[in-house]
């Protein structure tokens, strides 16, 4: 089986196409670079002694796409492609409009054209906006609260809409709550380019000394410690998540949504002092006030997703840091020199 892998040289991509392989999948991958790099490819095809076809290209480009389902016999697509970052969103909301909205749009287009209808999309735990309780159940009512949400809560509805006019379509709608960690081998993780937007590679750049120091958003939320709340989930069990749904659109139709969490959260300072405890490194830190788009806390009710999907999150806080610090020592730290 043949699976179109969007976005999938980033972040969360190149480790589910790292556990795509493993599982015995086919991919073919599609990749601007916006937020990854090259040398990702050579790393998954080293990690899985495996090749898989890649095509250069943004989504929004219909011409490459259309290619790329002629040369290839796709069975299936998960869909990582698009702008990830709440803040930037709120600065740049016509960029996160045109790239999320638009791309997935052309995309299902082509999906529809050439009869391919078994779809994994990478949704995101902001729908649900400002939780009345958590843990957050995928039953709840969904509001977005930044521009990011709203280009998933949006495809979200477009997806529901979809299914509606034809039942032939199957889709999960993965909610992730907040990915972190690397592989084990060191050869691939969380190396954004530019400034992190995210809470672990903005650490581990001020424990490399690179930034002076984090910077807190609100220490006066209805929290243990007053700092924000999210789950974090590793990385690679996020990915074998991205694996159980996909073996459950292809074995049905309809739409579901899961949460993919831990079900546990974490403060700031509780990543920072666990950071600090791995890293053997002092993370300093200043408190500013409140971003606009944040909430106070943030995690997930994960059992619709352990009794559908047969799937759970097995990998803890410290190893979380303990990979993301890894990576960063095996990979980032040795080019400086």
């Amino acid at each position: 089986m043949r699976i179109l892998v969007t976005g999938g040289t980033g972040y969360i991509g190149s480790h589910t196409c790292v556990e795509l392989l493993q599982a015995g999948y086919e991919i073919v991958v599609i990749d601007n670079y916006s937020n990854s790099k090259p040398e990702v490819i050579e790393k998954i095809k080293e990690i899985t002694n495996n090749d898989f076809v890649f095509y250069e290209g943004d989504v929004r480009n219909k011409d490459i796409l259309e290619k790329i389902f002629i040369e290839n016999s796709i069975d299936g697509v998960i869909h990582f492609a698009g702008l990830k970052a709440v803040g930037e969103s709120v600065r740049i909301p016509l960029d996160y409009y045109s790239n999320n909205i638009e791309g997935s749009l052309i995309l299902l287009e082509v999906m529809r054209d050439f009869n391919v209808k078994k779809f994994v999309f990478s949704s995101s735990a902001t729908v649900y906006g400002d939780p009345y309780t958590v843990p957050i159940k995928e039953e709840f009512a969904t509001k977005a609260l930044n521009p990011y949400g709203n280009t998933k809560l949006m495809l979200e509805n477009i997806l529901n809409d979809l299914c509606l006019s034809d039942n032939s379509w199957s889709i999960a709608l993965l909610r992730y709550f907040n990915p972190t960690g690397a592989h084990s081998s060191c050869l691939i993780g969380e190396n954004p380019n530019g400034v992190p937007n995210n809470l672990f590679p903005y650490i581990a750049k001020v424990a490399l000394g690179e930034i002076e120091c984090l910077k807190i958003y609100g220490n006066d939320y209805d929290t243990k410690d007053g700092t924000g709340v999210r789950d974090y989930i590793h990385v690679v069990d996020l990915s074998q998540g991205h694996i159980k749904a996909l073996e459950k659109v292809i074995n049905s139709t309809g739409i579901n949504a899961y949460n993919l969490g831990t079900g546990t959260g974490y403060s700031v300072l509780d990543v920072v002092n666990t950071f600090e405890k791995v890293s053997e490194r002092k993370i300093p830190y200043q408190i500013h006030s409140r971003r606009s788009g944040d909430i106070a806390q943030c995690y997930a009710d994960t059992r619709k997703a352990k009794e559908e999907l047969d799937w759970v999150a097995e990998k803890g806080i410290e190893e979380m840091c303990r990979d993301s610090w890894n990576f960063v020592l095996k990979n980032i730290l040795v080019t400086k020199f």
